[in-house]
This record gives C-alpha cells, structure tokens and sequence, in this order.
C-alpha cells in the first residue's frame, strides 16, 4: 500500500506540530496555524460523506470551534492532531446524520476502489468498479468507514485507532473483518453479466 506523508509524519513533524498545540493551549489566538494545515482536510473528509457542500461547510466550521474551546483538554498520544481533529468531525458527521440534516453517501474515486479491487482478489473492470461500490453500500457504516480510512484516505492502523477510539490490533482485525464482509458480499452478489 502507498504511504500518503501528510498522513505518516515523522517524529520530527509531530513534535513541530505539538509545539503548536501548545501555544494554542496557552493562547487560543494560536490556533490559526493548526486551523490553517487541517481545514481542508477535514472539510474533504465530511464532504465525501455527505455530498452536500453548504452543509460540510457548516459541520467543518462546528468542528473547528469545538476543537478550539477544547483544545486545553487535548493529550498527545504520538500521533497527528488530525486524529483528534477527526475524531470530533465523525461525531460532528453522525450527528447530522441523526438529526437527518444529511444523507451518508460513499464517494470515491477511481484509484481507491482499484485498491479494493486487488484486496479483494478481482479484475478491474468497469463492471467490477460499479459492483463494487453496489457492495460497499450493503456493508454496516462503522465497516464502511474502517475501509475509508484505509484505503480511501491512507491512513495507517494507529491513526484508524485513534479516530474510532480503538487499539491499534482492533483497528487491524476490523478492517480485516470489514474487507472480508466486503469480499463475500462483492463475490456472492456477483451480477449476471
């Protein structure tokens, strides 16, 4: 699998990073740097999910203001504050989705689901494509969002754990779990061609 940098930083990055989280700590007028490195990614993370962009402008914006009135309760556990960052915005996310202001929906380009594809021991082809997003829209949302954080987005195992509160092997296990729920419904709901 590819490593993405912005999302697999050095110890070097972390603790530049963590310099910023403490002048934010002690002075929330310096938290525009930090707002600066992750808005658009978090507003990219919400709107894949939604496809509705005023309102990931919204939930993006609600989950930068909760991330400063909080960020004196933030503890560095040796990964990127985007973790953190992300962790607010599912929660942000599944908020909407409950009060039914949005609609989940799964957008991916054509790269990641040749990711899947090969995971799943299939050809590419357009048939394949299309059969596999028809699956991924079966599988149970906490699955959906383990392969997007791993495939779609890159993210390594610790980082996955962190934003869904689990251990690093649990993060492992379940998205090997949600690969293989992915592969029996992608190979058992094959399409007659």
């Amino acid at each position: 699998m590819r490593v993405h940098s912005n999302f697999h930083q050095t110890n070097q990055l972390l603790q530049n990073e963590l310099d910023l989280i403490k002048k934010a700590q002690k002075n929330p007028e310096q938290f525009g740097p930090l707002y600066n490195k992750y808005h658009e990614q978090i507003f990219r993370y919400i709107y894949q999910r939604m496809d509705d962009i005023e309102l990931a402008h919204d939930i993006t914006a609600q989950v930068f203001i909760k991330a400063l009135l909080n960020i004196t309760k933030y503890e560095y556990r040796g990964v990127p504050f985007s973790s953190w960052l992300y962790r607010i915005a599912k929660s942000e996310l599944y908020q909407s989705f409950r009060d039914k202001k949005a609609e989940r929906t799964i957008n991916i380009d054509a790269i990641n689901v040749v990711a899947i594809i090969d995971e799943i021991e299939s050809d590419e082809t357009e048939e394949n494509k299309k059969h596999l997003l028809d699956s991924l829209s079966l599988l149970k949302e906490k699955d959906i969002q383990l392969i997007e954080l791993r495939f779609f987005e890159k993210r390594s195992f610790k980082e996955m754990g962190e934003i869904l509160e689990l251990t690093e092997n649990n993060a492992k296990v379940k998205t090997f779990r949600a690969l293989e729920k992915l592969k029996t419904l992608f190979l058992t709901k094959k399409p007659a061609l």
